[in-house]
């Protein structure tokens, strides 16, 4: 391993208790610190078998962040955004297909299943955090993004593809070329961008759970607004 390389590595680990405390970590707090832990958890139980639910469907995949880590089922925000499409007159139907701790290749690896069990009209992408805690090699996660959207293009689903963030002490460089990942990956395929999933909630105590990582029942609401802003111009009644 070259010597630049194995210093990063070193850098990224030891980095990662740190990070716990930043807005940036989506998995539980021993998946993030867990390095070694699987790629690919269990299917998300929403998105695991077909409904017979013809409305079209808002596919919310991602991690913790999108599963509700920490909270009732009702109060994660594919619940709440349910809500409101219900509220507005919108004949759709959200699956929460968010697993804590999964990465964009545990994604890659669940996509499929996910897409062929539902009939999907949008999906809002949430992942790539969990990459950065691991240190993954970010042509990988770039990657990963990449093939997700892909494949949801190809059966003509829109994306809704959510930024995030990497925290300073990962180092300047490390932290703009992870943040450029989702705006360069917007552009490129012509899909709309979220540009921070977290604005508005990341690093304020009293918005976030006692990890300090994930959002909790005031901060939830917020993170529904970000990606309500991106999606209702795609919605179809």
């Amino acid at each position: 391993m070259p010597a630049n390389n194995r210093n990063f590595k070193l850098l990224v680990l030891a980095s990662l208790l740190s990070a716990l405390v930043l807005f940036s970590a989506c998995g539980k707090p021993s998946d993030a610190v867990a390095v070694t832990a699987a790629e690919t958890p269990a299917v998300a139980k929403d998105s695991a078998t077909p409904s017979a639910d013809a409305r079209p469907v808002i596919l919310a995949f991602g991690d913790s962040l999108t599963e509700g880590y920490g909270l009732e089922k009702s109060a994660s925000y594919p619940a709440l955004l349910q809500k409101r499409l219900d509220e507005k007159g919108y004949s759709y139907r959200v699956v929460n297909a968010g697993i804590s701790g999964d990465t964009t290749a545990g994604g890659v690896n669940r996509l499929d299943t996910a897409l062929k069990n539902h009939n999907v009209a949008l999906m809002v992408l949430e992942l790539g955090a969990n990459d950065m805690l691991r240190g993954k090699d970010l042509r990988e996660t770039r990657q990963n993004l990449a093939t997700m959207i892909e494949k949801a293009q190809a059966q003509k689903i829109a994306v809704v593809l959510a930024g995030m963030e990497a925290p300073t002490n990962f180092g300047e460089d490390y932290q703009r070329d992870f943040h450029n990942i989702f705006p360069d990956l917007a552009k490129q395929y012509k899909v709309t961008l979220i540009p921070f999933f977290l604005a508005d909630v990341a690093g304020k105590t009293e918005l976030n759970q006692g990890d300090g990582i994930h959002p909790n029942m005031k901060g939830t609401p917020l993170v529904l607004e970000n990606v309500w802003r991106a999606l209702e111009p795609l919605l179809k009644k």
